[in-house]
């Protein structure tokens, strides 16, 4: 990490501004390893998710950012010093080296956050999971530790130049250790159910405005219409 330093100075100062401005509950905490590789997957509602799942945990996280973001005077030094690692989203090598990237940080023993939608939800609903998480946890034999982030869309709507100080829930779930098919040929379906157990233990603490609007229509029952 380029300035640890700053993250261990600024963290305490940090994870108790956004708790008393956004009246942060935090659950689970327990359940984040204190050491060792892993890989930290939330929903992804808002711009401020890195720092409402990081600020809570005493170990830093990396997590990749789009490149102009980093560069920014001031906030893209912050944002490096929070763990951001650049990816230029439109070139063709970007995925390769976000690859690069994060498997270099989990065979060096870190905390690696990846949103497992791929790109933050503009409605606030849980959009579909890609495999890429699952794949890489694969890839470096690491656990994966969802987290739901309840009320942050609320709290930081992507028409919000500020955020407002709306409740925001964080609950860190039991990590998910994958234990791959022997058979190769089993592989992608394996990764496809991984993925979507994924998705149903994040989306088993959000509020019914919050999953797709099919899954929000089997939660009501006929006595609630």
């Amino acid at each position: 990490m380029e300035k640890l330093w700053l993250f261990r100075i600024t963290r305490l100062f940090a994870s108790a501004l956004v708790r008393i401005y956004f009246r942060m509950e935090i659950r689970g905490l327990e359940n984040v390893p204190e050491e060792g590789a892993m890989i930290v997957a939330p929903n992804h509602v808002s711009y401020m998710d890195p720092i409402w799942v990081s600020s809570p945990l005493k170990r830093p996280l990396r997590y990749m950012t789009w490149d102009r973001m980093t560069g920014l005077p001031l906030l893209g030094a912050l944002m490096r010093a929070y763990g951001a690692f650049p990816v230029n989203i439109e070139s063709t090598n970007g995925d390769r080296s976000a690859l690069r990237h994060s498997l270099e940080q989990l065979r060096a023993g870190g905390g690696l956050m990846i949103f497992p939608e791929g790109s933050r939800s503009r409605d606030g609903r849980l959009m579909s999971f890609k495999p890429g998480v699952v794949r890489l946890a694969l890839a470096a034999d690491v656990p994966i530790v969802p987290v739901s982030i309840v009320g942050g869309f609320d709290a930081y709507p992507p028409h919000f130049i500020f955020p407002r100080p709306y409740k925001v829930r964080v609950i860190y779930h039991e990590p998910i250790k994958l234990s791959p098919p022997s058979n190769n040929s089993q592989l992608k379906d394996y990764m496809r159910e991984e993925t979507e157990r994924l998705r149903m233990l994040i989306a088993s603490e959000l509020p019914p405005e919050s999953l797709p609007l099919e899954e929000e229509r089997a939660q009501v029952s006929p006595s609630g219409r």
